[in-house]
């Protein structure tokens, strides 16, 4: 069946695969919600709402990822780590300090993460497996998703601080 469909629409249903099977479940709901009585029209709307909820974080997802840049970028147990061709690195989520923008590095805009301990990782926003990114910065305390996802759709002029974590202070 694989081979009837061209490999560009195969890589278009692929990328928007999270979209269309929560559409198919608000779909599903909807008609459980309008046909249905009872327990089943509730768990229908339930399901309507739900896929409603899991189609809108699947479009900030798909608008998040980018692909076809140099180096790998891999999370594991909330520690991002960065492996390319010039540069490399890796950060702790939880010692993460500072999130920003860098729009005029070369060869792509790039993520720069920023160590309480001073370490820089830049990774380039079109890494190969930067996707994963999305998860990881929806996960710092105070950052809204959509605020990732404006700013990748309209590159700032200059660097922009997107996250700072709050400063404990003794007294």
């Amino acid at each position: 069946m694989a081979r009837f469909i061209r490999p560009e629409a195969r890589a278009a249903l692929w990328r928007w695969r999270e979209v269309l099977a929560a559409l198919l479940l608000a779909v599903v709901g909807l008609w459980w919600g309008l046909t249905s009585f009872g327990l089943l029209m509730w768990l229908g709307w339930a399901m309507c709402g739900g896929g409603a909820v899991l189609a809108f974080i699947g479009v900030q997802r798909v608008r998040f990822a980018r692909s076809g840049g140099i180096g790998v970028v891999t999370v594991d147990e909330r520690r991002v780590a960065y492996f390319g061709p010039l540069t490399g690195g890796v950060v702790d989520l939880d010692d993460l300090a500072r999130l920003e923008i860098e729009p005029e590095a070369y060869p792509a805009p790039h993520w720069i993460l920023t160590g309480q301990d001073g370490t820089r990782v830049e990774i380039p926003v079109d890494a190969n497996g930067s996707d994963v990114l999305f998860d990881a910065f929806a996960a710092l305390p105070g950052l809204r998703t959509g605020v990732i996802v404006d700013v990748l759709s309209r590159t700032p002029a200059a660097r922009t601080v997107l996250w700072a974590r709050e400063m404990r202070q003794l007294h």
